[in-house]
């Protein structure tokens, strides 16, 4: 028998009214206060084909290369000369959420980098030494160093959970190797400082898992029940996203990572300020702390039915100071935008390069 009880379990008009409220908390969390303001929807210079999810199962190029601390395993598609996009996963997932979106772009002539980050899949610390460290502006540099190693100078860069984070971070401290960026969920920069104020007991709901790891039996409830843990994250972040077993499977493979515990761990840890981080990044996180604004082009995008907490568009787009555009993808989508519906993702990858 199953211990866990998935999404489909929990009382469905309750769960609506947890998602609205952790939504206003989560925008409380992140220091983010904002108007509503109209976007006009862009002109696109490119359409993207229709393509069903889960067309695609494998990459055409699977790569190693070491840059910085790491050494990192990554996808690549398209053309080595076209223009550069990262694409960045977040957790519980890899880069099988862009199995759909890399082949759209490459198509499109992008020359597109899908890395696994630290604590997932292929990608290895060089030095056993090296402290297990997921803090925000860590992850960034890693793939500030793959940009390097790969002589890429620029790049448009798009993620979701992490994965957004890390292109908000990218954006916001080093503007001048992002052409633009696509953010699922628009602005999740925060610090532990700011993550201190208490939330009433209906939103923490959708946080369980925070509070959960920042115990010693969720550390070890997380490496005894791994495959069960993250497949029940995926029901409850997207609630009507019906995958199989083989597209969780293909993904759970890279929870096997040595270090994969570890940085999961640390990530939601030091973000409440129950584990220190690395001095070497306080000036980064100084500068992180400010909530500064994303300068450079960008367009936050939100799927209709993201079980996964998550800020109301209104409270951050006095985040985006640049040329912006806010998307929201109906139909069911919920928090693994990428894959569930990756020609949406694709075509806003394409258009904010276009900006």
């Amino acid at each position: 028998m199953n211990p866990f009880k998935t999404p489909e379990d929990i009382n469905h008009p309750r769960r609506r009214f947890l998602s609205t409220a952790a939504m206003a908390i989560t925008a409380t969390q992140f220091g983010m206060l904002g108007s509503a303001k109209a976007e006009a929807p862009n002109e696109t210079a490119t359409e993207i084909p229709p393509v069903k999810p889960g067309t695609n199962t494998s990459f055409s190029s699977m790569k190693q290369i070491d840059a910085g601390l790491l050494n990192i395993g990554y996808a690549e598609a398209g053309p080595a000369a076209g223009p550069a996009v990262i694409l960045l996963h977040g957790w519980p997932y890899d880069i099988y959420s862009f199995v759909d979106v890399a082949p759209l772009l490459a198509s499109a002539g992008y020359r597109v980098i899908v890395p696994y980050l630290r604590g997932y899949g292929t990608t290895r610390f060089l030095s056993s030494e090296t402290m297990r460290n997921a803090q925000q502006s860590a992850v960034a540099l890693d793939i500030i160093a793959l940009m390097d190693a790969l002589k890429i100078q620029t790049a448009t860069v798009a993620g979701f959970d992490w994965g957004a984070r890390t292109a908000d971070v990218l954006a916001v401290l080093w503007p001048e190797r992002c052409k633009a960026i696509v953010s699922v969920s628009g602005y999740l920069i925060s610090s532990p400082a700011g993550n201190q104020a208490p939330v009433p007991p209906e939103p923490a709901f959708l946080f369980w898992y925070q509070y959960y790891f920042s115990t010693p039996v969720g550390k070890a409830g997380y490496a005894k029940y791994l495959d069960q843990f993250n497949k029940f994250i995926w029901h409850q972040a997207s609630p009507k996203w019906n995958f199989d077993d083989a597209t969780y499977d293909r993904t759970a493979a890279s929870f096997n990572n040595p270090d994969h515990i570890d940085i999961v761990m640390h990530d939601y840890r030091w973000r409440l300020g129950l584990a220190d981080g690395e001095r070497k990044y306080d000036e980064l996180e100084k500068r992180l702390a400010a909530l500064p604004a994303v300068t450079v082009p960008a367009i936050a995008m939100e799927g209709d039915s993201n079980g996964a907490a998550h800020p109301p568009s209104t409270a951050y787009r006095d985040k985006f100071s640049g040329k912006y555009e806010y998307r929201l993808i109906t139909g069911g989508v919920g928090h693994n935008m990428p894959q569930e519906a990756p020609q949406a993702f694709a075509q806003a990858v394409i258009d904010v390069d276009g900006f």
